[in-house]
């Protein structure tokens, strides 16, 4: 039995998701959309539990919230599991009423009832379960209070398909429900009642389905002349409003019967928490102080000393280890020398600085899960709108810290056009994980007491950078309206231990399962470059056709201070993947028995040149995939290289004003 999961955002969906599955697989994402697809299987060990999008209501606002419609038009499942969140009631049930006219067995998990008794608000789900004709059972599913009893609800017990008609929307509505019908008669497998309400609300989903059913010029006049007749009659602006309406007053009446309200005696502690870390003034400081905590944490408190031991570990143990298997099977000079030249010093350069990756990953889950993300984007959405963005804009960007592909494929859930794009274009300008070992690379050679600074100075040189640009961009190139920015602010939660190691270990098993493939062949490749040149093989590395490439780029990175075929090679390999650069670094400077990789970067870089690369690394053209997604998201070659080019052309622009001006101040 297949059983679809769905619910407004924040109401406690994945902590009821991984509650009541035992084990769980991802499967990719859903077709088209950023949103996961994510499959659960029952503890029982026989049903799946499949995790829809959050979402408000079926008739969607953008692609990645019609996966839900397009699920219901076009895919087979059993039953609905809907989850409501008992402190707003009212609002959930919104959704609540469409699932039912669906037509599929529904069960209601009541959850957040601790919440909501903490409001004042006491709710019986027996009630709600008589007003809405369907099973209701009240769970806590951040401790997993009541999980089982739903469990058994939704899996053991039989449960009749509801009663769909429970709104009677009035004649005009009634009446275009009944003509659907009988055109629809024998065509569809679906609740003809819930086809017609969503096509009359203008689901496009259901529009676009219908088209396929009915001649589309009979459905254009049939909602013409239902709108006309239902404005004429009730003075509403709009259908949809209408059905709203009738809705609302149905909800309200269930609202009253099945909840019972008290004086609220004090401020919840949320509201209290919000007023200063959303407040206007103190707002951006306070998420920038969090920032360096965390980035102190990532870069010196704990990531470091982690890192070092894994370094030790690599070029110790291992490859001693590594070095004596390959002298027991008596490999060629050329196999020992590519192995632990190319393959070790390449993959194990990057490998070093997963710790500090995986700390970073870590604490910013703390930070999504607590509630905390969402608070960051409304405090940035009054600057956003100053550029010709929205706070939701903001958040692709934050996606983009962990990396920019996931970051430029969320953009897909802004309504405009032209935000869309915009976001798109700038969002590479985040700096992703990707570039983490290059700063930790940098930091420990040149900036040993002011790392959590120096990096946090890059992160906002990266978002202060990109809403210079979109005020640009917003003012030339891409005009148009700004939307309107809404979100809701989930309650402040504190993370569960399972849920805060999967986000964790999610985000992190792509940086280890690109380390063990993409960077591998790479590293691999780039020894080769290193070994061949024009005069033929195992050449002086200065001769190979790695420092000829490097080299034809060197000129141009001299006035921005490290004009060297070293650093133009690496800049060059570093397209294919940001972490590249460190194992090109590690293969051009590898020296056996001799000082770290950190000690001999300060032959080739001063503090001010470093930075200036650490700076030109941050914005310059984003990687191979990152470049592939812009393409996939635009459809358009203009706007793909467009944003290649002009990302090279800030980052010199900015590494130049860095570079040339901190001579000019005196610093070295």
């Amino acid at each position: 039995m297949e059983i679809a999961l769905l619910g407004n955002p924040n109401t406690g969906k994945t902590s009821l998701f991984n509650n009541l599955t035992g084990s769980y697989e991802y499967v990719g994402n859903w077709s088209g959309v950023t949103v996961e697809k994510k499959v659960g299987v029952f503890k029982n060990k026989q049903d799946y539990l499949i995790d829809l999008p959050g979402i408000y209501s079926l008739n969607p606002l953008s692609r990645d919230e019609g996966v839900v419609t397009n699920f219901f038009l076009t895919e087979s499942f059993d039953k609905l599991l809907n989850i409501i969140d008992a402190s707003q009631l009212e609002r959930n049930l919104h959704l609540t009423i469409q699932l039912l006219e669906y037509g599929k067995p529904v069960v209601i998990g009541l959850n957040m009832v601790d919440v909501a008794k903490n409001r004042g608000i006491q709710v019986s789900p027996e009630e709600l379960s008589k007003a809405l004709g369907v099973p209701v059972s009240a769970v806590v599913a951040r401790n997993g209070k009541g999980c089982d009893k739903l469990s058994d609800l939704i899996v053991k017990e039989q449960t009749s398909n509801p009663k769909v008609n429970l709104i009677d929307y009035g004649r005009e509505i009634e009446q275009a429900i009944d003509k659907l019908t009988e055109l629809l008669q024998g065509k569809t497998e679906h609740s003809t009642r819930w086809l017609a309400l969503q096509f009359l609300e203008g689901n496009q989903y259901v529009k676009r389905y219908l088209s396929q059913l009915i001649d589309p010029d009979l459905l254009a006049d049939l909602v013409q002349a239902v709108e006309q007749s239902v404005k004429k009659a009730y003075g509403v602006k709009s259908l949809d409003q209408y059905i709203y309406q009738k809705r609302k007053e149905f909800i309200s009446r269930i609202v009253f019967a099945a909840t019972e309200r008290k004086a609220k005696k004090v401020v919840p502690l949320s509201e209290r928490i919000d007023a200063i870390v959303t407040n206007k003034i103190i707002g951006i400081p306070i998420f920038l102080g969090l920032m360096y905590v965390m980035f102190e944490l990532t870069f010196d408190w704990l990531g470091f000393p982690l890192s070092d031991a894994l370094d030790g570990f690599i070029s110790g143990p291992l490859t001693s280890g590594i070095e004596s298997v390959l002298a027991h099977l008596g490999a060629s000079t050329f196999i020992h020398d590519l192995i632990i030249d190319g393959i070790v010093a390449g993959v194990g350069g990057v490998i070093v600085f997963v710790p500090q990756i995986i700390i970073l990953f870590f604490f910013i889950s703390v930070l999504e899960d607590s509630g905390y993300m969402a608070r960051v984007a409304l405090v940035m959405d009054r600057i956003m709108e100053s550029v010709g963005l929205n706070g939701k804009a903001f958040i692709p960007m934050i996606i983009g810290f962990g990396c920019n592909v996931p970051g430029v494929m969320a953009a897909r859930t802004i309504e405009t056009p032209k935000e869309r794009l915009l976001t798109i274009l700038l969002t590479p300008l985040m700096s992703c994980s990707a570039r983490l070992p290059v700063y930790a690379l940098f930091v420990g050679a040149f900036f040993d007491g002011y790392k959590a600074l120096i990096v946090l100075s890059l992160y906002v040189l990266g978002v202060v950078v990109a809403l210079l640009l979109a005020k640009i961009f917003s003012s030339t190139i891409l005009k148009g309206e700004t939307s309107l920015f809404v979100i809701e602010l989930p309650p402040y939660r504190l993370p569960q231990a399972q849920a805060l190691w999967r986000s964790t270990w999610d985000k992190g098993k792509g940086f280890l399962r690109k380390a063990g493939t993409f960077i591998f062949a790479g590293s691999a490749f780039i020894w080769l470059l290193t070994y061949a040149g024009p005069s033929g093989l195992n050449v002086p590395m200065d001769k190979s056709f790695l420092a000829v490439i490097g080299g034809i780029v060197a000129p141009i990175l001299g006035p921005i201070g490290f004009g060297t075929w070293q650093a133009g090679s690496s800049l060059i390999t570093g397209f294919l993947a940001k972490e590249v650069i460190i194992s090109t670094m590690n293969i051009i400077y590898f020296v056996p028995d001799q000082a770290s990789l950190q000690g001999i970067m300060a032959n080739f870089y001063t503090p001010l040149s470093a930075f200036s690369f650490m700076a030109f690394i941050l914005l310059y053209i984003p990687c191979l995939a990152t470049v592939a997604t812009i393409y996939k998201e635009t459809g358009s070659k203009k706007w793909t290289f467009f944003s290649m080019g002009y990302a090279l052309c800030i980052a010199y622009f900015i590494a130049l004003i860095i570079y040339q001006g901190g001579k000019l101040l005196g610093f070295s």
